[in-house]
Parts: structure tokens; sequence; C-alpha cells
């Protein structure tokens, strides 16, 4: 039986259509996957995204362990501040893509995706030689995610403190309709601005409500994952078991500015990833913007002008901003570059594409 997050009775209520998703069942749309996607784009949406996973890491050696394990370099951090980062494989691979909380120098939040967490927990845990605190706080946590250009305008109403004054990637903690310490992270999916609040599921109820009280003048709608999902593609982030896996390393997958090589940082896999970047690699994680109609999906092969196979589809849809196909997925070099003309099978049909960088929203 799939699990259920502190607001599912909700979802139903409101008429959502509920899938399977990571072992969860989520609401995949209420008014529609475009209406919501736009909704976000220009006002203010609401995600339910309890089904992530938050682990604690702390103690005197919390600091070595996350600086071991992960790709960015944790020393950069400083208290109120979130890092994005990969979990790493001894060979390089990615584990999953996270979040990093800095609290202190010996507590951290680590957010992590929904189908990771045992995966990520036990890699975690086996990695943990430094013998760091861990504790897997996953079933402890709600989380929902305000999107949007009005999330501001919807929170300020309800928190005791100054959003203005918390910067892109910080966080802080304080009150939300009078529940205290909730966490509220600038932070999101969408590339559309907004917050991540995360509490106890005891408060699922009221805070859910004050949101969209405070947000009825916006017009703020809740938002199911397939929007999350055609948002993100419009933005060009990244999703763990599309773009990212255990084979592909941040190198490969563009990520090499969370990739820090700096002195006294001996991650896992920074030998392999050190011969990428000195040599190159062999493929690379491209945008792909279609030129004439069609929708390409993940596995649709790209070729170039003579057919031949040069890549594979990761993601895809018809963009609800741009109304064109638009994709990203893995090309070999040197049929990376920018501008470069190409093509993806659909149905056995060529559609000419254009490789540009991953982000499509204008």
């Amino acid at each position: 039986m799939n699990k259920r997050t502190s607001f599912y009775n909700k979802h139903v209520a409101l008429g959502a259509k509920m899938c399977p998703f990571a072992g969860w069942d989520m609401p995949i749309e209420y008014s529609g996957i475009i209406d919501e996607h736009m909704t976000v784009v220009e006002g203010v949406g609401v995600f339910d995204v309890s089904h992530m996973g938050e682990f604690w890491v702390k103690g005197r050696h919390a600091f070595s362990l996350l600086q071991r394990i992960t790709s960015n370099d944790i020393s950069a951090l400083e208290i109120g501040k979130i890092q994005y980062s990969t979990l790493l494989h001894e060979n390089g691979g990615i584990v999953d893509d996270l979040l990093v909380y800095m609290y202190d120098i010996e507590k951290y939040l680590l957010v992590v995706n929904a189908a990771n967490i045992d995966k990520d927990w036990e890699h975690i845990s086996k990695q943990n030689e430094e013998q760091a605190e861990l504790e897997n706080a996953s079933d402890w946590m709600a989380q929902l995610s305000i999107q949007g250009p009005k999330a501001i305008d919807v929170l300020e109403k309800l928190v005791d403190i100054d959003l203005k004054k918390i910067p892109y990637y910080h966080f802080g903690v304080g009150s939300l309709a009078g529940i205290d310490n909730v966490i509220i992270s600038n932070t999101g999916y969408t590339g559309c601005g907004g917050f991540e609040v995360y509490f106890y599921p005891e408060h699922s109820k009221i805070i859910w409500n004050a949101i969209f009280e405070a947000g009825k003048e916006y017009g703020i709608k809740p938002i199911g994952l397939g929007a999350r999902d055609t948002l993100r593609l419009e933005a060009g982030f990244c999703l763990y078991g599309h773009e990212l896996n255990d084979h592909i390393t941040p190198i490969e997958a563009g990520l090499g500015w969370i990739t820090k090589f700096v002195d006294d940082k001996p991650f896992l896999g920074r030998e392999r990833m050190e011969k990428q970047k000195e040599e190159g690699v062999t493929r690379r994680l491209v945008g792909i913007e279609l030129q004439e109609k069609g929708i390409p999906r993940e596995g649709y092969p790209i070729v170039d002008k003579n057919g031949q196979e040069i890549g594979v589809v990761t993601s895809g849809t018809m963009s609800p901003m741009r109304k064109v196909g638009i994709a990203m997925g893995y090309i070999d070099v040197p049929m990376n570059k920018v501008g470069t003309e190409v093509m993806v099978q659909i149905r056995n049909r060529n559609i000419p594409a254009l490789v540009v960088k991953p982000g499509f929203r204008k």
C-alpha cells in the first residue's frame, strides 16, 4: 500500500487526480496541468511535497562526513544558507541530488528525493566512517512549496520574520499562522520564485487553510506533480531518474558548478571527475528545442542529419509558455554545442531541433 501525506484527504476533497508516485499516493493534477502551470508562472500555487525526505546530520563529525560524500563545498556554507549538491558514489555516479541546510557547524538538514529516501539513508549510513550523528526525520516533517511571483505576498501575511531578508537559497525559522518552529526557505523547483515551508504533520490543516485564505485575493490554487514537472523542465532543472542517475557524473550532467575541487576536499569520485574535467567527457546534458510541431518524450532517440543516433531524450514536453516541444537529453560530444542542428525521432519521423542551453522560459 502506498504512503499518504497529511494532506491526502484535502487533495481528494478538492478533486485531485491521485496517482502512485515514489511509493506515495500523490496529486498529479487538479484543474489541469497547463492551467496549474500558468497559475504558478503568473501568480501563486501550492505544492504538497511532504513525500520528500529529510535527514539530520549532527555532531562534531557532521562537516567532515558531508564534505566527503557530497560534490559541493560544505565550507562555503554559513548559518542560514542552503546549498544544492549531489550525493556521490565512489565511482562519481550520482546517488541523488539534494539540498543541504546549515544550522550551525555541527548541525545540517539534508532534503532528498522521495524515491531515494531508503537508498540515500543506506548510502550515508554505510559511508559514515566519521560516526556523525544521523537522524531520518522524513516521517516527522510535512512540507509545502508556495511558488510564483505572488508567493511572498501571501506568506508575508502569515509569518513573523521578514521574508525580504531571506535571500535566494537561504532560510529562517519562525512562526507561520501561529505555529512556531517552521522552517521557511527561499527555494523551489519551478524557476518562478517562492518559498518552501517545513513543519510537523499535526499542524498541516492549520497551515494549509491559512495559506489558502491568505492567497484568495491572488487566485491561489493547489498544484499537482504534473505541473511541477513541466515547470521544472521549462526552467531547465534536472530530475533524478531522468537527467541524473547512479552512472552519470555531475560533470556529464552539467553540474560542474556544484562540484568543487578544493584542496582539502577528498570527496567520493573525485579522481574520476578530475580526469573528466581535464580530458573531457563523451556525452553532455543539453537542452533541445523542436523547430517543427511535435512533443519529445523520454527515451526518444536524438539523431544527426544522416539519421545516426547521437543521443537520447531524458525528459520532454510541450512548453505551456512557449508552445513548442522542449526536452533535455544527453548528446555525444561534439554534437552537444549550442546551436547545433539535430533531429528527434518521434514515431519514425525525424523532427528538426536545435541544441540550446537548458532553461526554456523566455
